[in-house]
């Protein structure tokens, strides 16, 4: 029988015969090999019940490596969950952001095929059926869904009902209709999308719980869906500002969003109730943990950057206010709100972005965050509870939306936002590397910092100097003359930050940014070295006139190798 929390949020009485009494029931659902949706971003808003009783199947039936997804989130989940999995060897592919040991350990010992992605094109390159094209080859698949083969699809007499209709001329309507159509079939599909609610409308329709990310395309492709209502947490109804994915060119429209407060679109996501095949009751928080704290380095980095601001403000290039503000996650992201909070002059701020942390709590108190877009709130637990005890004060400044629109280039280009992410190295001409680490061992992805970075009015990334490796406290260096992987070109970055200075590259050529970048950003112990390189390499590069961006190929990655061979990037020459 249901629960009587789970009625309360139930208001579609016809779907309470979907309610599942034993969620154990649902394993034999799942067969090997299966393409699966979550709901889910940055460890919140992901289903608890699922994914964790297939876990237990797996592990109690020694079945590691048999029974293996192809596993499609917005981005990452909770450790109980995608980490797990990994661990018990049950996900083959994964697209296209993740967080957690065993998942980065899979992937990096090549039985896990990841792929990173832009977050803002995840969704669409999903609806696309980027993701799926091979499996339209399948003989079981076509076996499975004859009518979404390609090569023997027909024109139906009835025609999908969009949406987006209504904004076409009566002599277009009845062609967008049937390519809406045709395209929906042509695509391929999820087996199973699971995801998390809060609550279920009399509609149908359903409340998210604390992300959207990429459930509105994750439920749109799925052949099955299973809702899990989390009565543990309050109904988000009111938080969401949700539309429905947009049809494909030449049909798409522009989101007419002009404001970070504007509202475009609903409360809540509207469903196939037809695709429904279960309903479990959640009783499990997001997973999140304590944020790092905060330490020396992390504070004088969020220093150097809001002084750097207040020079932009002084010199009338920003508003007092500074335009809407987007922060990646991880404890400089933390400091630079905190300290931002702390400003004495700033007022009036807002915030578009695609994850809120426990210091934008902060901002709220004091008075002096206004309005804050993004697609998740990933709080500690510490922040939840605050959150949730004071939903009344926080959630009318607070917005969150589909990570495609979150993290669209048209709306974070159009709004003027000054971006603030995290790399794992960047050279001294202004390439960044976010996710590989030696130019190969995968990270996390490069999750949302490209669509904020190549999109803002400024783009600014931030980085100790120097991060300890096993035997040397300052033995990496975060600069180098070289990154050993690129996912921010020169042309994507304005700002470096580090606790030594900024460098302001704007309107600067290649060999002005060395100056800029080694000068004001390297640590002490690396400088020398770093000189060191680039008059070597202007020396070599001016005899064979390839000046633009001198390098020596030859010698380009030592301090890379260095770093391998005796745990520092510390070299005597560039012999």
């Amino acid at each position: 029988m249901p629960s009587a929390e789970l009625l309360s949020r139930v208001h579609r009485k016809s779907l309470l015969n979907k309610v599942v009494d034993n969620p154990k029931d649902l394993v034999n659902i799942f067969k090997n090999g299966m393409y699966l949706g979550w709901s889910g971003f940055t460890g919140v808003g992901y289903p608890k019940i699922t994914p964790v009783l297939l876990a237990d199947h797996v592990e109690q039936n020694n079945l590691q490596g048999k029974l293996k997804f192809n596993l499609f989130v917005g981005a990452s989940t909770g450790a109980e969950t995608e980490n797990r999995w990994a661990k018990l060897d049950m996900i083959d592919r994964r697209y296209p952001h993740q967080v957690g040991k065993d998942i980065q350990k899979g992937i990096n010992e090549g039985r896990i095929r990841f792929a990173d992605q832009h977050l803002s094109m995840f969704p669409q390159n999903l609806v696309y059926g980027f993701y799926t094209k091979d499996r339209l080859k399948s003989e079981k698949y076509v076996k499975k869904h004859p009518d979404q083969n390609i090569d023997i699809i027909k024109e139906e007499e009835k025609l999908v009902v969009s949406p987006y209709q209504d904004h076409y001329p009566e002599e277009e309507k009845d062609s967008f209709s049937k390519y809406y159509f045709k395209r929906g079939k042509q695509l391929g599909s999820l087996d199973v999308t699971i995801i998390e609610a809060t609550e279920i409308m009399e509609d149908g329709s359903i409340v998210l719980g604390a992300s959207v990310g990429a459930t509105p395309e994750l439920i749109q492709i799925a052949d099955k869906v299973i809702i899990e209502v989390n009565t543990k947490l309050p109904s988000f109804y009111g938080l969401h500002d949700v539309l429905p994915p947009s049809p494909d060119p030449p049909f798409r429209l522009p989101y007419l969003l002009t404001r970070v407060d504007d509202r475009i679109g609903s409360p809540t996501l509207s469903i196939d109730t037809d695709k429904v095949v279960a309903i479990v009751e959640s009783t499990r928080p997001d997973n999140t943990t304590a944020n790092t704290e905060e330490d020396e380095t992390t504070i004088q980095i969020a220093r150097n950057l809001i002084e750097f601001l207040r020079q932009e403000i002084h010199s009338r290039r920003i508003p007092k206010n500074l335009h809407p503000l987007q922060s990646g996650i991880g404890n400089i992201a933390n400091s630079i709100i905190g300290e931002l909070s702390r400003a004495p002059e700033l007022q009036n701020v807002q915030v578009y972005t695609e994850v809120l942390q426990d210091t934008f709590l902060d901002f709220f108190d004091g008075g002096k965050l206004d309005f804050a877009s993004a697609t998740s709130v990933r709080f500690s637990p510490q922040g939840f509870e605050k959150f949730y005890q004071n939903w009344d004060q926080y959630a009318k400044h607070i917005m969150l939306r589909p990570q495609i629109i979150s993290n669209s280039p048209e709306i974070i280009r159009r709004l003027g936002v000054i971006a603030m992410n995290t790399p794992v190295e960047i050279d001294i001409y202004g390439h960044a590397n976010s996710t590989c680490v030696n130019g190969s061992r995968m990270l996390n992805g490069l999750g949302g910092s490209g669509d904020f970075l190549r999109n803002a009015k400024i783009s600014i990334m931030h980085t100790p100097s120097a991060r300890p490796s096993k035997t040397d406290p300052t033995g990496i260096s975060c600069i180098v003359p070289f990154c050993s992987h690129i996912d921010h070109t020169e042309h994507d970055v304005d700002v470096y930050v580090t606790e030594q200075g900024v460098a302001d590259l704007r309107g600067l050529s290649p060999r002005e940014r060395v100056k800029e970048i080694i000068e004001n950003c390297a640590h002490p112990d690396y400088k020398p070295i770093l000189r060191e390189y680039y008059r070597l390499s202007e020396k070599h590069c001016q005899q064979k006139r390839t000046l633009h961006e001198p390098h020596m190929l030859n010698v380009l990655f030592k301090m890379h190798l260095n770093l391998e061979k005796n745990g520092t990037m510390k070299i005597d020459n560039w012999d």
